[in-house]
């Protein structure tokens, strides 16, 4: 029975692990790095523009280069030719090092180099994208 109950626990704790998301960032945290790094060319709120760079409300699950058709005309070719959708994984990806991400970024930004900063930016934008 003893068997029995660690083998169970050891199957559920694998399960029950795969489920968690890649992120473990805080949200709170993640806004006050956005507001830091990223406000002042990005926007967070539904139904406003853009500024330098497109609005980010919604962003996580979108397809890259597709949003914000008022915008589009700025996205670089590579971007919008890149089928990438916006997930943990691309995400992290893209805020560790845009332009060796996806070489042809316009975004002059240099990345987040530290995972945990990476992923309360993402717990962040998964916040705020419904």
């Amino acid at each position: 029975m003893k068997y029995f109950i660690c083998i169970f626990t050891l199957i559920f704790t694998l399960f029950s692990s795969t489920n968690q998301s890649l992120s473990e960032g805080n949200s709170k945290r993640g806004e006050s790095m956005f507001q830091v790094h990223c406000q002042a060319c990005h926007t967070t709120s539904e139904g406003i523009g853009y500024k330098v760079g497109p609005n980010l409300f919604g962003v996580f699950g979108a397809k890259a280069g597709q949003r914000d058709y008022s915008f589009e005309r700025h996205y670089s070719r590579a971007l919008k030719q890149s089928k990438i959708i916006w997930n943990e994984k691309n995400l992290h990806y893209f805020l560790e090092n845009p332009k060796g991400f996806l070489p042809g970024t316009k975004m002059p930004f240099v990345g987040f180099r530290n995972k945990k900063d990476r992923d309360h930016i993402i717990t962040y934008l998964k916040k705020i994208s419904p």
